[in-house]
């Protein structure tokens, strides 16, 4: 009945053995492909999990320092010059010789020096016998005047020339000190203990009174350093200074260290002595000194040092190695392991090296597993078997004192 309905144009075209055979062909072609696969080889396993190794960071109390570049400079430079005029006669020092200050370096002809002396003791004991003649005249005048035997003009006229012959004798003996001290400037001497310069004289040259230089003498021991800081400097020591976090340089003794050209460390320890009173609105810059002890002479004034000045009292830091941070771009990253065994990627803020370690200032706390090694192989997220070492310091732990302050950014740090 149901054959009998089909409409016989339907099966003259085939469309209805078409609607019928297509899908069983689909139907087999699904199933041979299942087959094949079922007989195909296994799926490869699961790539094994990176092994890295991990240690936690070590904390540390570190104090912060600033650089900065200068020359050393001598508290007292000298040029000397002769006090009184004359031929040179001797000169008795060597070039670039250490003295001793009062020590003889030049002599000056003193023969007319002691001549103008003798001549002034000479017009002194003048003045001295005039004035004891003066004298014994107003003595005698009073006794005169007091019977009425002496007119009141003469009286005073005694008088005046007592008076005269007294200032005469003040004026002898300030002229007596000068002719001394003038035999006395005759022997140049040294104004300070330091170091002299080449002379600029020789014997025989007639030198003039506080015009001729003679040579040049610096002090060496204390010695200053001077550089100068911007002014963005001035204002983060400002700001610790009202905060409490450091004392200002301008009434504390802040510790300065210096390196020297051929220097790897910072081996000469002094301390800040003066700040100045403004900013040059040309450089934008400020002028500090600091002092240093040199006993042995080895600093010598004009030359080069790099500073490094207390910028921070100390702080609790987080260190690391440097090759466990990486670069991507602008930003540095390190990797740490979380407690289901994945890794994850931390924007860390570095700072300076303190025992041969890292200071990280954020990103990374105490406590965490920072990964050491195998970093290219690393994507946020991935499993990874850790095996957990420990950090030790890679140099010498030397550290200043200093109060246990907060600590700001800066360039440099030790450990405290």
């Amino acid at each position: 009945m149901l054959l009998g309905s089909v409409d016989a144009g339907a099966w003259e075209g085939g469309s209805l053995r078409n609607s019928i055979v297509r899908p069983l062909v689909i139907a087999a072609l699904v199933l041979a492909v299942a087959a094949l696969s079922a007989c195909g080889p296994p799926a490869p396993p699961a790539p094994p999990k990176p092994h890295v190794s991990v240690a936690y960071p070590i904390v540390k109390k570190i104090i912060d320092w600033d650089d900065f570049t200068g020359r050393f400079a001598a508290i007292q430079d000298v040029t000397v010059m002769p006090r009184v005029s004359g031929a040179l006669v001797s000169i008795l020092f060597r070039n670039g010789q250490d003295v001793k200050a009062g020590q003889p370096l030049f002599i000056i002809d003193p023969r007319p020096f002691r001549a103008a002396y003798d001549q002034a003791v000479g017009d002194l004991d003048n003045a001295k016998a005039t004035l004891t003649n003066a004298t014994a005249n107003f003595e005698r005048g009073k006794k005169l005047i007091a019977v009425d035997a002496l007119a009141r003009e003469q009286y005073e006229a005694r008088l005046a020339a007592e008076q005269t012959a007294a200032a005469q004798v003040e004026s002898a003996k300030a002229a007596v000190e000068t002719a001394r001290l003038n035999v006395e400037f005759t022997t140049i001497k040294a104004p300070v203990d330091g170091r002299m310069s080449d002379r600029n004289v020789s014997i025989g040259d007639i030198v003039t009174a506080n015009t001729t230089a003679l040579t040049r003498v610096v002090t060496l021991d204390p010695i200053w350093f001077n550089f100068e800081g911007a002014e963005s400097f001035l204002l983060k020591y400002q700001r610790e200074a009202q905060a409490g976090q450091r004392r200002s340089s301008r009434i504390a003794p802040n510790p300065l260290e210096i390196q020297l050209a051929d220097e790897s460390g910072y081996p000469h320890r002094g301390h800040m002595v003066f700040v100045d009173n403004a900013v040059d609105p040309l450089s934008g810059t400020i002028r500090a000194k600091a002092e240093f002890s040199n006993p042995d002479h080895f600093l010598t004034p004009g030359m080069f040092g790099r500073a490094r000045l207390l910028a921070s009292g100390a702080y609790q830091a987080v260190l690391i190695p440097d090759e466990s941070i990486i670069t991507d771009q602008t930003r540095r990253l390190v990797y740490v392991v979380d407690g289901s065994g994945k890794v994850a990627a931390r924007e860390v803020e570095t700072g300076p090296l303190v025992i041969g370690l890292r200071v990280i200032k954020s990103g990374v706390k105490a406590g965490e597993k920072v990964v050491l090694d195998g970093l290219a192989r690393l994507q946020p997220g991935a499993e990874v078997e850790a095996t957990v070492t420990k950090l030790t310091a890679r140099a010498a732990d030397t550290a200043p004192q200093s109060e246990p302050l907060t600590a700001p950014p800066s360039s440099q740090a030790t450990p405290h």
